[in-house]
């Protein structure tokens, strides 16, 4: 509840900044080629105020570093014990893996982005650096929904075919995983094909993904047609789609943990689904929706060429979608008890053969109720109070 409440109210600032920041009359950040310097280009007064305001020079670095704090160490763990201390894979795992990584290769390029808000949004890396910290993002956001959607398919799937071939459906996993993996690198490549930079002659700033360059303001459809071909066919397919998969699967599966209520481990298992459900929520509501809506209008009015007064709930429902990273490991903590099990005694430094040891120590001992201690098989009694 604290961590929804926290997210609540990051998105009620972020709010209360996109609504005192969308007050001008200038278009979605246009940049316009200056006709002295065909290398620099000219903004309105609404973009340039936008870019020099606290809303993309303080506030957005902040949760930038608060993703990156909490998200490397949190990935990194997931991947570690994911890769080295999971011994038995099955399809929930593998998901989860892959899901950790995509989180994993996003956050290492976090720091390019703090440290672009705190420099006051000049990019000083170049445009082939700028490609690839845009590039991971979406690719990070898309693999993401894709991810989770596997994995809701698949918890629904273990409750409805409890008697499945385990090693059939790694192998199914691992190609899914794959074609997952092939696609975003595929569909990330158009990002790569225009330029994400933009020197601005007034500020003297050299802007990454934040501005579009316009050559003919007249006719702006041929200058963004790319990005809006692109983000619509992401936001109506890899967005919509796996939504529309994911709300099936959890109902499917409230179903068929609800024909088994009066089992009290299906009863256990109910919670757990409607637990990893409201996670998977959050997730959606916080990080994906407002960005891919926004995504889908802010390109829409590009094209066009009217007005947009939300070009900054716009950036910053992108920076929402970064939150992802520290989500997901919520995810992994409450589908897997191995998950947990594993992280506790990766924390307390304890070896894969010593909790093996522990674990065929401990059920070779006998529970006494009524004395609240454990017998072994040689009638040695050791107490339970630790």
């Amino acid at each position: 509840m604290d961590l929804i409440r926290l997210l609540s109210l990051l998105f009620f600032i972020f709010c209360c900044f996109s609504a005192s920041h969308a007050t001008g009359k200038g278009r979605g950040f246009f940049g316009v080629e200056d006709l002295s310097n065909s290398n620099q280009y000219i903004v309105d007064q609404a973009a340039s105020d936008t870019l020099k305001g606290g809303l993309t020079t303080v506030f957005l670095p902040i949760v930038y570093i608060i993703v990156f704090a909490l998200g490397l160490p949190a990935n990194g763990m997931a991947v570690w014990v994911f890769l080295f201390r999971t011994k038995k894979k099955h399809p929930s795992s593998i998901y989860m893996a892959n899901l950790a990584l995509a989180d994993l290769l996003y956050i290492v390029w976090i720091p390019l982005k703090i440290s672009y808000h705190l420099n006051g949004n000049d990019w000083i890396y170049g445009e082939p650096l700028c490609k690839v910290l845009v590039g991971f993002f979406y690719g990070n956001m898309y693999s993401s929904i894709l991810f989770i959607a596997c994995l809701s398919v698949q918890r629904y799937w273990v409750v409805a075919h409890p008697l499945s071939q385990q090693r059939k459906n790694n192998k199914v996993a691992v190609g899914v995983c794959v074609a997952i993996w092939s696609f975003i690198w595929l569909t990330t490549t158009p990002l790569y094909l225009y330029d994400q930079t933009a020197k601005l002659k007034d500020l003297n700033i050299t802007t990454c993904h934040d501005v579009n360059i316009i050559k003919d303001p007249r006719d702006p459809f041929p200058s963004v047609q790319l990005p809006y071909f692109y983000f619509i066919f992401m936001g109506l397919v890899v967005f919509l789609v796996p939504c529309v998969v994911i709300v099936v699967a959890y109902v499917l599966l409230l179903r068929a943990l609800g024909n088994g209520l009066e089992n009290s481990s299906a009863g256990k298992n109910r919670q757990k689904a409607v637990l990893l459900i409201g996670i998977v929520l959050v997730t959606f509501l916080v990080c994906f929706i407002p960005s891919n809506i926004m995504l889908v209008v802010h390109y829409s009015l590009l094209k066009d060429g009217v007005v947009n007064n939300g070009y900054a709930f716009y950036i910053s429902t992108l920076c929402l979608a970064s939150l992802n990273s520290c989500l997901d490991p919520f995810i992994y903590y409450f589908v897997s008890e191995d998950f947990r099990n594993h992280v506790k005694n990766t924390l307390l430094c304890r070896s894969s053969r010593t909790v093996e040891r522990m674990r065929v120590s401990f059920s070779s001992l006998k529970y006494s109720k009524k004395s609240k201690s454990y017998t072994s098989s040689s009638g040695n009694t050791q107490s339970s109070s630790c």
